[in-house]
């Protein structure tokens, strides 16, 4: 909890499911905090889990940009003093907006003020909307500003710039590279056997991976709770492979990492981040090993003068 927030007292919150937590969202994240800051106000932002369109479309599995951790740490990083995980079940997709407002927003958060994107919708069937809001903050005694959107920035236009292999897209409008976590598991080893050994990253279900193919970025250990704190905090120019092997028959979809340079790393059992900076090529079936390190270190070589 920032100074000055008055931690028993009312509340500047802001509402959104925040997957990405893109450049769209800073903005309206950025407003919440500036008010609360000049109010002495602690600011807040209600998220969502699992994701909406899970629970109102089952089976749809939307793509997640950000697991619910990293959401709360990039919403943190922003200012935010607390972080409210609303579980989202068919009975709350049911709710009236008026229901919705009074036991979240005014009941448990105290609300002096709810900012929100200007296309927000919430309620049973989303029959509520900034309009709604406002009434509904005349009836239960808070303000409410609506941010205008940014042009062409969302999760879902994130999400399909990945499909197609566009990290750096993807990446202008998230503000930052596109990241995915996962813990380093046993591979085949053939990146060793190569002279490029790779950390094989078991990413969680219906994580965005970029399509496949080789890309600079960086590798990553993220410290989390309950796995091995190894080389924590450290960070290494990577080339990454997705997707998988064509030069080696029945090899499942994997995301793979070579740190530059260290073929001295143990990171089995850790937590990682792989981040994308630039795709460099798609995946292609090699004639021999020979060439496939060729070349791998040509691919070696275009990662670190991206990646400096």
């Amino acid at each position: 909890m920032g100074p000055g927030v008055q931690g028993s007292g009312r509340s500047v919150v802001t509402i959104g499911v925040f997957d990405g937590v893109h450049r769209g969202h800073r903005r309206v994240i950025e407003r919440a905090v500036a008010i609360a800051r000049e109010r002495g106000l602690r600011s807040v932002a209600v998220t969502f889990e699992p994701h909406p369109e899970e629970v109102v479309r089952p089976g749809s599995h939307p793509h997640r940009l950000t697991s619910l951790r990293r959401r709360g740490a990039l919403l943190a990083a922003l200012g935010i003093d607390e972080v409210d995980v609303v579980e989202f079940t068919l009975a709350l997709q049911r709710t009236s907006p008026d229901d919705f407002v009074q036991s979240v927003a005014a009941e448990r958060l105290r609300a002096a003020v709810v900012v929100v994107g200007e296309d927000f919708v919430f309620g049973h069937e989303a029959s509520g909307d900034v309009q709604t809001l406002r009434t509904l903050g005349d009836k239960y005694d808070f303000e409410v500003e609506a941010v205008p959107l940014l042009g062409g920035v969302s999760s879902t236009a994130v999400r399909e710039l990945l499909v197609a292999g566009d990290v750096e897209g993807a990446s202008e409008r998230l503000g930052r590279p596109h990241r995915v976590e996962g813990v380093v598991v046993r591979g085949y080893q053939r990146g060793r056997q190569l002279g490029f050994p790779t950390a094989n990253v078991e990413t969680p279900p219906h994580t965005a991976i970029p399509a496949d193919g080789v890309y600079a970025g960086w590798l990553e250990c993220v410290p989390v709770a309950n796995l091995p704190a190894l080389y924590e905090g450290e960070r290494w120019p990577a080339a990454i492979s997705v997707g998988t092997n064509p030069t080696f028959e029945g090899v499942p979809r994997t995301v793979e990492a070579y740190a530059l340079d260290r073929d001295d790393l143990e990171l089995y059992g850790a937590h990682v981040a792989v981040e994308f900076a630039a795709r460099l090529r798609g995946n292609t079936r090699f004639e021999s090993i020979e060439a496939l390190i060729a070349q791998i270190h040509t691919d070696v070589e275009t990662t670190r003068r991206i990646t400096g």
